[in-house]
């Protein structure tokens, strides 16, 4: 699509970095951004926080992404040479037979499952679980698969970033997409007036983990946190039931699981999104949730807004984005900081 740029957002996806183990994807994002930020900071749980002090510096905003992507760890190495894996977040068993994989970022592998054929009646109607599927890394026993893998260690789906057109496929959307934006808002080197935190969150997947120790080392005044959410228009879903749609543009979250977004930061987005004429969307079903959350209850409270690039199929091996979308989440973030502090005011 003519214009959209993404500078990044092809190599965020690509990498690797399940839930606990986003050190590539840190590495990567500080290499891109340490020249263009005041200061860096990883702390103790790996969270990634960039500073850019404001010309005015009576807030401090905090605009929040996270870095890991669902995924497995192995947790047994079998007799046969195949491993035994557990889902890191939420994962859909159907839509994982077949994939290929990798192991701590290099050994490939094949998730297996029993063939079509080879299936009674009731297992064909059943989903599969995770406890009979099985990683085959080449290993023709549980001693020459132990010379490569060891418990624990983590598996990530193996799927490359194409783009077509206005659309993009690759995996780890929820949340690349939201830390290529982040990216781009701080490529474009401006200074506003509040200071400003852009937070490269860890852990969010298996329960928002990275945001909970954020408030104390920023204690920050208001928060934005970029989002990878699901998209509706699927195959199937009538259309009351959808929560966004593809090219209809970024989506304002107004409620969802555990948090009641500030009705102050809400309208403040609505508004700059109409005063900008940039393309938008409500998120309208209220399932999942964000960093939000926590950082609304941790410390003294955070208000903090949702905006979501809208993606089909996430949390599988492979799911969809409009890159128009992608687009006006990074130009409706970057005006919400051009208002400044007459924003959510």
């Amino acid at each position: 699509m003519k214009g959209v740029k993404a500078l990044y957002l092809k190599e965020l996806s690509e990498l690797d970095g399940v839930s606990g183990d986003e050190e590539r994807v840190r590495k990567f994002i500080e290499e891109k951004i340490k020249d263009k930020v005041d200061s860096l900071k990883v702390d103790v749980l790996g969270n990634l926080i960039a500073f850019k002090k404001g010309t005015r510096s009576n807030r401090k905003f905090v605009l929040a992404a996270h870095m890991d992507e669902v995924g497995f760890m192995v947790t047994n190495i079998e007799d046969d040479g195949t491993l035994s894996f557990g889902p890191v977040g939420g994962v859909d068993p159907r839509v994982v037979v077949g994939k290929h994989v990798r192991i701590n970022g290099e050994l490939p592998g094949v998730i297996g499952y029993k063939a079509i054929h080879l299936q009674k009646k009731d297992e064909l109607l059943a989903s599969p679980k995770f406890e009979n599927l099985r990683v085959h890394i080449g290993a023709r026993s549980k001693e020459e698969a132990s010379r490569k893998v060891e418990l624990g260690d983590y598996i990530s789906f193996a799927t490359d970033f194409r783009q077509e057109n206005s659309r993009a496929t690759g995996k780890a959307f929820d949340d690349r997409a939201g830390c290529a934006v982040l990216m781009e808002v701080i490529e474009q080197e401006q200074r506003y007036e509040d200071d400003l935190y852009f937070a490269f969150l860890v852990q969010e997947e298996p329960g928002l983990r990275g945001s909970a120790v954020l408030f104390e080392q920023v204690c920050p005044d208001l928060a934005l946190v970029i989002e990878g959410t699901t998209a509706g228009d699927d195959p199937g879903l009538p259309e009351h039931q959808w929560a966004t749609r593809l090219g209809d543009g970024p989506a304002i979250t107004f409620m969802h699981r555990g948090y009641v977004v500030n009705k102050k930061i809400y309208e403040s987005i609505l508004q700059v999104a109409q005063k900008y004429d940039i393309k938008h969307q409500p998120k309208r079903r209220t399932a999942g949730g964000t960093d939000a959350a926590r950082l609304a209850k941790t410390g003294g409270g955070v208000p903090a807004g949702v905006i979501s690039v809208p993606a089909r199929y996430i949390h599988s091996p492979l799911s969809m984005i409009d890159l128009g979308d992608f687009e006006n989440t990074v130009k409706l973030v970057s005006k919400i900081l051009e208002e400044g502090e007459g924003f959510a005011r």
